[in-house]
């Protein structure tokens, strides 16, 4: 088993809530390299000749597994552009656990793009987690840009659950989804940011297949002078069914943008979305402040039901 050093443990605490152990499969990147990884009897893990990154292979026999695949980067000007690639067999049922941490104590930018896509076989159930943190007592900025491309087979089902914790301070999400008939898409984004950082996410769903349906559902914070963009596009090729929704809170002097897209090609497409934006209800605070709280609490209360 590697020794991890306390800066990595710490981080691996923030972005992997179920708890990062070198067992089963797992594959551990670190300021560029692999550290660490193992394999399961269902899930291989192998590096890439061609590029840097990993392929990981998930057999149709796989039930109730999860993977680890996390990125920790803790030196001060490190870039670091990764590719992974997912084959998720027919039938196959997984939770992968990612994301990406960054301790930057320097002046230099680090960044971090993770290319990830999935090939998702015949009613197979993917529950993808990746969360995002930033941390470093350095003027460096932290910058991570995760590019995402799924493609669900007939009768598949994907789960992504993405979460921007804290202390990015740039962001650029690119996702693109396409989807087969009887195919179904759940999207859960979580997003904070603060001070002076930008979040632009930008989100495809092509339902291409007959009873394909997808949810997406946003919610974010933005205090400080942050600005946010968010860009989610549903369109329906198909008889199929999309429920679009971003909500926001806005707080101080920030700035959200939510341009939610519906475009139906089909005379079958069903297609819905909703945006909100607004600041703490008053009401919400004074109730708090009544059992004890300062308003701070009370903002932290709300803020932290709000997101999940």
């Amino acid at each position: 088993m590697t020794k991890l050093d306390e800066i990595t443990e710490k981080i691996l605490r923030q972005i992997d809530e179920s708890g990062f152990k070198q067992k089963g499969a797992f594959n551990l990147r670190h300021n560029g390299i692999a550290l660490c990884h193992g394999d399961s009897e269902h899930i291989k893990i192998k590096k890439k000749e061609d590029r840097q990154g990993i392929d990981i292979f998930i057999d149709g026999e796989t039930k109730g597994e999860q993977v680890h695949i996390p990125v920790v980067v803790d030196a001060s000007g490190m870039q670091d552009k990764v590719y992974n690639d997912f084959y998720i067999a027919e039938g196959a049922e997984v939770t992968i656990v990612a994301g990406c941490g960054i301790h930057n104590s320097g002046c230099n930018e680090s960044r971090h793009e993770g290319i990830h896509s999935f090939h998702v076989g015949k009613g197979a159930n993917v529950r993808y987690e990746e969360k995002h943190y930033g941390e470093g007592e350095g003027t460096g900025s932290k910058v991570l840009n995760p590019v995402t491309a799924i493609y669900l087979e007939e009768e598949a089902v994907f789960t992504l659950d993405t979460a921007q914790i804290k202390g990015v301070d740039s962001t650029v999400r690119e996702t693109e989804v396409e989807m087969g008939a009887g195919s179904k898409l759940y999207v859960i984004e979580k997003l904070m940011t603060h001070d002076d950082q930008l979040a632009e996410s930008n989100m495809e769903v092509r339902m291409n297949g007959d009873g394909s349906s997808a949810q997406i559902i946003s919610r974010s914070v933005a205090k400080g002078s942050s600005r946010q963009v968010f860009h989610p596009k549903a369109v329906g090729n198909a008889s199929c069914h999309a429920h679009v929704q971003c909500d926001s809170i806005i707080m101080d002097h920030a700035e959200v943008s939510s341009i939610p897209e519906i475009n139906a090609r089909h005379i079958d497409a069903a297609i819905i979305h909703e945006a909100a934006i607004g600041r703490i209800n008053d009401e919400q605070l004074v109730k708090l402040r009544t059992l004890g709280m300062t308003e701070e609490e009370a903002e932290g209360i709300i803020i932290d039901n709000f997101l999940n």
